[in-house]
């Protein structure tokens, strides 16, 4: 199989990838056509992106999957799996792509308990490829966490070939993680929820998400909120350590709902949006050139909130690269696949060695 796309990739001079992402915070599924070549270094060249927002229906299933026993999760994944399948085809009619050599998705995370070995991703099922006719690679996390990593950040291995030319990469998904690019051998992790969270508030006022962070702007700081939020044990864990919904589920949802009692969703989100700033200041000091991408980022609050303690440093890229750098990352994960390159870092997940992690199914 990796002998067919090397021979491939040097034939052809690239690999054209539909790379595929649906991150916790459900704003929707991320579609990314993108070409691949190796000239000195790895080049991207981003085509067509397209995001499809989820149902309501779709929203509520895979925000509960954690509550989900195993019968439920395996009849949801064959739902989703052929989901999936119906996006990619729009997709790829709606922009007449021709030429598709792989799929590379990574599914959408259902549980994450590394310290127990857990983690599934729905929509990794073989199915996948037979209904696309095209190569499919997905299940990046499993070999890993089976192997004792983490299973996740992911994408530090495109933070390091695709974007070296920043200090550090923050995402602002569900969660926010950090990849410091700038070391020998790149370090990243989880740090706490954004989106997760804040959409959480959020829906409690009828919204789906804190839009430019107005809900926040109205609110003011809750000191004793924030020095429990301050307090969590994970912020003082040292790395690799990645985060789940449970960890959320566990940990701080109970924790803003006590507050949320007694004081209004703006007090609450403000507070948290100053917690989380914070917690991504203290981790991100000392770097220059910040590249910020996810949706977090149009969270006016937060973002003010570390530009001040940065001081200036952060880097806003274009609209394309903000919405769409897991997708396209994802793509790539899929190309150091197929061509047997390692795409899981030692260094970010703690397993032993770098290893060449995901499942390729054929149609």
């Amino acid at each position: 199989m990796v002998d067919d796309f090397v021979a491939l990739f040097q034939q052809k001079g690239c690999l054209n990838i539909i790379g595929v992402m649906s991150g916790t915070s459900l704003d929707g599924l991320d579609l990314a056509y993108v070409s691949f070549r190796y000239e000195d270094q790895w080049q991207y060249e981003l085509h067509y992106t397209k995001t499809i927002t989820y149902s309501e229906e779709w929203v509520n299933k895979l925000g509960n999957l954690v509550e989900q026993d195993a019968a439920k999760l395996e009849r949801i994944d064959r739902e989703y799996t052929l989901l999936l399948g119906d996006y990619i085809q729009q997709f790829i009619a709606a922009n007449n792509i021709s030429q598709v050599d792989a799929v590379s998705s990574h599914g959408h995370t259902a549980k994450h308990q590394p310290e127990k070995g857990i983690t599934y991703q729905i929509g990794n099922r073989r199915e996948l490829a037979s209904m696309l006719g095209i190569p499919v690679v997905c299940d990046f996390r499993k070999q890993d966490v089976a192997r004792g990593g983490q299973g996740a950040p992911l994408v530090p291995v495109g933070d390091r070939e695709l974007f070296s030319d920043f200090d550090a990469c923050v995402n602002f998904g569900g969660f926010a993680n950090v990849t410091f690019t700038h070391i020998s051998s790149p370090l990243a992790y989880d740090v706490g929820g954004v989106n997760l969270v804040f959409n959480r508030i959020s829906r409690r006022l009828g919204k789906a998400y804190d839009e430019n962070g107005k809900i926040a702007l109205r609110g003011s700081l809750i000191p004793e909120l924030y020095t429990s939020l301050e307090a969590l044990e994970y912020y003082q864990l040292k790395p690799p350590k990645s985060l789940g919904v449970e960890w959320l589920e566990t940990h701080v949802y109970p924790l803003l709902d006590r507050w949320l009692e007694t004081h209004s969703e703006a007090a609450v989100m403000h507070t948290y949006a100053k917690h989380i700033s914070n917690q991504l200041a203290l981790v991100l000091a000392g770097n220059n050139r910040i590249l910020c991408t996810g949706g977090g980022v149009y969270h006016k609050v937060l973002m003010d909130f570390l530009q001040k303690q940065l001081k200036g440093n952060l880097h806003l890229p274009s609209v394309g690269i903000i919405e769409f750098k897991e997708a396209l990352i994802f793509g790539f994960l899929g190309v150091l696949r197929l061509l047997g390159h390692p795409n899981c870092l030692a260094s970010v997940t703690g397993v032993s060695a770098d290893h060449s992690a995901g499942e390729v199914y054929f149609p």
